[in-house]
């Protein structure tokens, strides 16, 4: 009991120092946590912070800090000071993130779990959650069966489905540069339904697959399979991947000058990717799932600033995933009005998210029976150099999310809630 006081104390300890350090101090809510709060109610990051996928990770991390500093300077979960757990699940390693996943919800006693950018852990650490009933938000795990055939009660998901990627894009790549495409795609789940998604857009818009090849996560040495894809003479390289893959990938492709003779173009990208290409590597059409600069938004300037504060940089779609998925912890635990996951489950059936967090311009909704965030897509290609150094990707095209997500039945979910 001594130890569990002095626990209070210093979480207590913590976010006061934390309002201080913003500039929030004077703020009456972070004191009513003080006065009302025994426990810190603890959010658990399993994300990776090494390999493939550490920029997109730790960008993840950052939106959830930003999140969590919010939500305490604005009288945290039910008045109790949220407090932001951190492990590094590695980039393609689903032992580890399930072990991590079980040390944060057994050892650290966390009342929601957040993770994960990889598909494949996304999926091993939401069997994880399920078994143990806790609220789990996944905010950057893609492949469909998050959030369709593997689909639980508890999981919840922030970025969109492989298949709304692909319906967002496909027609309009076959439409401007032509029906033939040769596919590089990551050998795991991410991939794995990237593929099966623009598969059925071939043939639904009558295209061609010319071919494809599995590539293991972390390639460095691309070149044998560009050589290969370019011999079948495709209109379209197709680059199914992510992370440091899609970015070696590129700058390999534009090293053998294929972007002269055949059109680049992928599913989604991320600011990540682009920063660190060289310029001329800038190319492509895409689909970027948040994006930075949004005209006419509502607080998206705010949201920006806030990141550049933090962290000198602006945000990319990754950090708006990490910043909606501790937000949405706080947001069904303070509408349920208590940390029981199938209640806080409950709450989130159909929530829109509040201006100040959906910052896109359809405002995003978790589905009812699916537990899928639904919102805007943005369309458009790389470019080398935009209005400010940080604009890399322009927007051809918004999308909205409901247009490309199919429905509940066609996803595949069958949710499952607990008895009662």
């Amino acid at each position: 009991m001594e130890q569990q006081k002095k626990s209070s104390v210093i979480s207590r300890r913590a976010v006061l120092q934390l309002a201080a350090a913003t500039g929030l101090a004077q703020l009456a809510p972070p004191m009513l946590i003080q006065a009302r709060g025994e426990q810190s109610v603890r959010l658990g990051l399993d994300n990776p912070l090494t390999g493939t996928y550490a920029a997109t990770g730790k960008n993840e991390l950052t939106g959830c800090q930003l999140a969590v500093e919010q939500i305490n300077a604005k009288g945290g979960i039910l008045g109790r000071p949220a407090e932001l757990l951190i492990e590094d699940s590695t980039s393609g390693d689903a032992g580890t993130a399930v072990q991590k996943a079980r040390k944060l919800i057994d050892r650290d006693k966390v009342n929601f779990l957040l993770g994960n950018v990889n598909s494949a852990l996304s999926l091993a650490m939401a069997e994880v959650s399920h078994e143990k009933g806790v609220l789990h938000v996944v905010p950057g795990g893609h492949t469909d069966a998050v959030t369709g055939t593997s689909c639980h009660w508890n999981v919840f998901r922030v970025c969109n489905t492989t298949r709304m990627l692909t319906n967002a894009i496909a027609k309009t790549l076959m439409e401007k540069y032509g029906k033939k495409m040769y596919f590089l795609t990551s050998d795991y789940a991410f991939g794995h339904t990237l593929q099966d998604g623009y598969d059925a857009n071939l043939k639904q818009y009558s295209g061609t697959k010319l071919g494809e090849d599995l590539i293991p996560l972390g390639t460095t040495d691309f070149s044998s399979y560009l050589i290969k894809a370019q011999a079948t003479n495709p209109n379209i390289i197709v680059f199914l991947m992510n992370g440091d893959d899609l970015l070696n990938a590129l700058k390999q492709a534009v090293q053998f000058g294929l972007e002269k003779r055949i059109h680049l173009a992928g599913a989604n990208t991320e600011l990540e990717v682009l920063e660190g290409l060289p310029p001329e590597a800038r190319i492509g059409d895409w689909v970027a799932e948040w994006y930075h600069v949004q005209p006419n938004v509502p607080h998206v300037d705010e949201f920006v600033a806030a990141i550049k504060k933090k962290t000198g940089r602006v945000p990319t779609a990754r950090t708006w995933f990490g910043f909606v998925g501790a937000w949405t912890c706080a947001l069904a635990a303070n509408k349920a009005k208590s940390l029981d996951a199938v209640k806080m489950a409950q709450a989130l059936q159909g929530m829109e998210l509040p201006p100040e967090v959906g910052l896109m311009p359809d405002t995003p909704f978790y589905r009812k029976d699916q537990n899928q965030l639904i919102g805007s897509l943005f369309v458009g290609h790389a470019q080398a150099k935009g209005s400010t150094p940080d604009d890399l990707f322009h927007v051809d095209t918004i999308v909205h999310g409901k247009d490309v997500a199919g429905t509940v039945e066609e996803s595949g979910c069958k949710m499952v809630w607990p008895k009662t």
